[in-house]
């Protein structure tokens, strides 16, 4: 569907439509800049509002830019976590170290934020809604290509046409499915699971997370603040991806508990908040690896293209560029050029930061005694004095100049 309701400069007319499946974190900041760069923009998001809650997340390095030049950097720096202490413990519960969270992530002290995952999600839905239509409690069912645009059929019934259509719906896309196949093709196992849930904070922990582990195990409180809830975290090594539990709630409970069944310190417990919990995520920690990102008139963009998995934290900043990176590409160029340019601009900045992964794995979840034991020694030698420049990935792009208000496309 063609837009004409706006008034064309010289350049180009009428507006280019663009599609974007998902309004979690890359949706909201692609709507952004592609509004910004004068195209009319809709977001399609399965879920009935926008989510709220969830892990914190981090904002690093090039993606504060992107951030910065959104202005909404004062609102996330407001919202800040200041997490002042990461403390390892012995599979006895006995403690190996108490460090700064930058020491043990690479962060950069003073520059890098840590939000709610809601927090940021609010963010950029409020600096884009009133000039972006959302559709939400909705989704893709079915793409056709044509010379003349993407046709789209809605899950709720509707038909439309679009110039160009863009998938920012997870690592479990199925707008990526659509265009390029079964999620295994591209899904590279990391060799863990995990599940994610909120508990009591029965230790009254504060603006902390404590991280228990054994070979191949990890459990973890994570406390933002001082509330009453804090964010449980267990880990563990699998040799496959448990495909049983991942399609079944009841088993993906039982084999978490069974795992954990002799498990000390504060898991017992942990177990037992889980199976009350009403917010309990479980998953395959993962990479997508995509040998390319677009196929005609549709584009992937965060972790539909490249899900970095959270061993590398570079989840979400990864999004917020690759949202600028792709808008900038598409800005005043056809889809095709522009998602060509796109992938040359971004790609070796993903690769980068995907290679991360090595180094998350390796320091928070050994898998053998004798690694555990190696990691322990070298947390206790560690400074406590946190890093002032962060991982030279996360800096690794320098964004573009900015893009301008005026921009239109066809």
């Amino acid at each position: 569907m063609t837009r004409t309701d706006q008034p064309a400069d010289t350049r180009t007319t009428p507006r280019r439509t663009v599609l974007i499946s998902g309004a979690s974190i890359a949706g909201p900041a692609l709507a952004f800049w592609l509004n910004r760069c004068g195209h009319a923009v809709t977001v399609v998001e399965k879920a009935p509002a926008l989510r709220g809650g969830g892990y914190p997340v981090d904002v690093r390095g090039t993606a504060l830019d992107v951030v910065e030049r959104m202005g909404i950097l004062p609102r996330l720096r407001d919202a800040h976590i200041d997490l002042r202490r990461l403390t390892f413990l012995e599979g006895d519960g006995s403690e190996v170290a108490s460090l700064h969270p930058h020491t043990v992530t690479g962060g950069a002290a003073g520059r890098d934020l840590e939000v709610r995952r809601g927090d940021l999600s609010d963010a950029l839905y409020t600096a884009v809604r009133d000039d972006v239509e959302f559709v939400f409690d909705d989704s893709i069912d079915t793409l056709d290509q044509s010379g003349h645009g993407v046709d789209v059929t809605f899950r709720g019934g509707g038909r439309r046409t679009f110039d160009v259509v863009v998938a920012a719906d997870g690592v479990h896309s199925r707008t990526r499915e659509m265009l390029f196949g079964p999620e295994d093709r591209f899904h590279h196992y990391l060799g863990y699971c995990f599940a994610v849930f909120t508990m009591p904070n029965t230790l009254a922990l504060s603006h902390e997370t404590v991280m228990w582990n054994s070979p191949g195990r990890a459990a973890a409180l994570y406390a933002v603040g001082d509330d009453d809830e804090v964010h449980a975290f267990l880990n563990f090594a699998l040799p496959e991806p448990p495909r049983d539990a991942l399609r079944d709630p009841e088993a993906r409970q039982e084999l978490v508990a069974s795992v954990f069944a002799d498990a000390g310190w504060e898991i017992p417990g942990m177990i037992a908040a889980m199976r009350d919990a009403d917010d309990l995520f479980f998953d395959a920690v993962g990479q997508i690896r995509m040998p390319r990102w677009s196929r005609g008139r549709v584009a992937l963009v965060g972790d539909a293209a490249w899900a970095p998995s959270f061993l590398t934290g570079q989840g979400t900043s990864l999004a917020l560029v690759g949202a600028y990176m792709l808008a900038r590409s598409l800005a005043h160029q056809d889809h095709a050029t522009g998602f060509a340019a796109y992938e040359d601009s971004t790609r070796e900045f993903v690769t980068l930061n995907q290679g991360l992964v090595g180094k998350g794995g390796a320091t928070l979840f050994p898998t053998t005694p004798q690694a555990l034991e190696r990691r322990n020694n070298r947390l206790r030698e560690l400074s406590t004095l946190p890093s002032g420049e962060g991982q030279p990935a996360h800096s690794a792009l320098t964004l573009p100049e900015p893009i301008g208000d005026s921009g239109r496309n066809g």
